[in-house]
């Protein structure tokens, strides 16, 4: 069996095991975007009436930013916990030990895509304008996926080493949530703090999933700054998880 068979099995092995036992099974990964989404949208609309907030319609602008934050936050997570919580199988069955981290980024990468109908339902029922920059969501996809494994490379040899990463982890993200455009455009970010907002990769990330429906004219600057960083990560986690590996093993 190959590394990508390998990898196929293991995903489809997490999807079967989150949704054991559940009523709703895939609707779960519908509804906690959509809750969300909804939340955010009466709060700003109605509740703090930041009219000017995002993009309208608010509501798909809000979709396509915590689509993409739910699989980063959930894959973060699910990732630097891999080798802990697969322990025995780690050291039992002989695939490459990244596998291990992959498959989780691929099982929430999954759950993304399964979400991803959703968007289409919102933007009919808003009636939204769609251009060809939805081309760019594959590449976002992409930019994501190498992201996310260059994070959890790095992170689950970690939570091996210092068990107490994941709760330094909860507190980062939460963090990083609200640093995140997701609620708010990058326009909405005050100009003096752009240049840092851009060295967040998830502002261009989200950027390239909202491209297809309002026209950015400041688009390349935050996908350069996503694609560049996001490579800079993924490498570094590649080296760092070959040169600890050996290490891990004997802690996991």
């Amino acid at each position: 069996m190959g590394k990508f068979g390998a990898f196929r099995i293991l995903v489809y092995r997490d999807l079967q095991i989150r949704y054991a036992g559940t009523w709703l099974g895939y609707f779960w990964t519908l509804l906690d975007p959509l809750a969300m989404s909804a939340i955010y949208w009466f709060v700003f609309s109605y509740i703090v009436g930041a009219k000017s907030l995002g993009e309208q319609p608010y509501i798909l602008f809000l979709l396509t930013g915590i689509l993409s934050w739910t699989w980063f936050n959930g894959a973060v997570t699910d990732s630097a916990r891999s080798l802990v919580m697969e322990s025995k199988m780690v050291r039992s069955i002989a695939i490459p030990r990244y596998l291990w981290i992959i498959k989780s980024i691929g099982a929430k990468g999954a759950e993304f895509v399964l979400a991803l109908p959703i968007l289409v339902v919102i933007s009919i029922i808003a009636n939204a304008e769609v251009s060809t920059a939805l081309f760019l969501i594959p590449l976002a996809f992409v930019v994501q996926f190498l992201l996310l494994s260059g994070i959890g490379l790095i992170l689950a040899p970690l939570t091996v080493l210092a068990r107490d990463t994941t709760n330094i982890l909860r507190i980062l993200l939460r963090m990083m949530f609200y640093l995140t455009p997701i609620i708010y455009g990058v326009s909405d970010i005050p100009e003096r703090f752009q240049t840092i907002a851009y060295l967040n990769p998830m502002t261009g990330i989200i950027s390239m999933y909202r491209a297809g429906f309002w026209n950015d004219p400041n688009l390349v600057t935050p996908i350069v700054f996503s694609v560049i960083i996001s490579l800079i990560i993924f490498i570094t986690g590649v080296i760092f998880f070959k040169k600890v590996e050996r290490s891990v093993l004997k802690e996991v």
